[in-house]
């Protein structure tokens, strides 16, 4: 679903508006000096210039309802009018919520509305990559520390590496650092970090790091589900497990933007050790059957199905359907 060719930095979608699409590549474009940060070069002036006018032009054909799920359409506020009144990381979460209500209560799954969502993500992969971006020259508020140095999530979950969350203004990652080494990752966070503060390898990180292709694995089905919340799109092989992922990615409406949320599922769902088989049983389950009838279907025992329903959290069992 979205357009990775040249591996930009700030991700278009796969049937983004093309006047929004080719605004994005501009921006991007012309984007090296400029950062939040920058007095000289503020990120919001390039995004006035460049993008309010495509986001105004592509609101100016859709219909009225679509409008109040674009921060600042139909009000005659600016887009980049709106990032200055909450900020960056505000308005990725405003553009977030928007769009669930869309998927949620407005999205028939139209030309439309593909096109709608697609342009959607691709400004909020605008603005999210905005507040990311450092200055062209900086430093990450040590000057012991390189500010060249990869930035973003930890490897394992949704959580900022050390190293992203120390430059963005938390000390929680320093604060057994009584003399001041500093030394923060910047790939992973504090809770896998790779080794404690006494020295010792941390059980928690040796785990995660056994467990990364199934990581990976459930994070990209994740991922591809969330692309499309109108049908299974998960990829597994499996009917029922891309069933139980699409009812799972839809019942929290979550869509690619939503790294954090996504990135944190895939770990829940590794740490609770969520097998494709559970996820079948999960999936008959909704569709009314009981063990027994499992059992059947799936050709096991029923008490195997009674001890593995047993171990699955709540948090992933789905509604009964009716």
């Amino acid at each position: 679903m979205v357009d990775m060719k040249n591996e930009k930095a700030i991700v278009i979608w796969k049937g983004c508006d093309p006047t929004v699409s080719e605004a994005i590549g501009k921006f991007e474009d012309q984007w090296r000096p400029y950062s939040a940060s920058s007095r000289r070069y503020p990120i919001v002036r390039l995004i006035q210039e460049l993008i309010d006018p495509a986001v105004a032009s592509y609101a100016a054909t859709l219909p009225s309802p679509h409008l109040g799920h674009i921060p600042g359409a139909g009000t005659g506020v600016a887009f980049s009018e709106i990032i200055r009144l909450v900020g960056l990381a505000a308005m990725v979460r405003i553009q977030r919520q928007l769009l669930r209500a869309f998927v949620l209560t407005e999205d028939k799954q139209s030309a439309t509305g593909e096109r709608f969502v697609a342009t959607l993500e691709s400004l909020i992969e605008l603005v999210w990559a905005c507040a990311r971006k450092r200055p062209a020259k900086s430093q990450v508020r040590d000057t012991r520390l390189n500010g060249q140095r990869r930035q973003g999530f930890c490897r394992f979950c949704g959580s900022l590496a050390e190293l992203t969350s120390f430059a963005g203004g938390n000390d929680a990652s320093k604060a057994d650092d009584p003399e001041e080494i500093l030394r923060l990752s910047s790939l992973y966070c504090m809770d896998h970090r790779p080794k404690l503060p006494n020295g010792a390898w941390n059980p928690t990180y040796r785990q995660a790091r056994r467990s990364l292709a199934q990581f990976d694995l459930e994070l990209n089905r994740l991922r591809l589900q969330g692309a499309r919340l109108g049908a299974p799109q998960a990829m597994s092989g499996d009917r029922l497990v891309d069933s139980y992922i699409h009812r799972c990615v839809a019942d929290r409406a979550l869509r690619p933007g939503d790294e954090v949320e996504l990135r944190n599922l895939a770990r829940l769902m590794v740490d609770s050790k969520l097998s494709d088989r559970k996820k079948q049983m999960l999936m008959l389950q909704y569709y009314g059957l009981n063990q027994s009838e499992i059992a059947r279907r799936l050709g096991i025992e029923r008490q195997a199905v009674s001890k593995a329903l047993a171990l699955i959290p709540t948090m992933f069992c789905l509604k009964q359907h009716r």
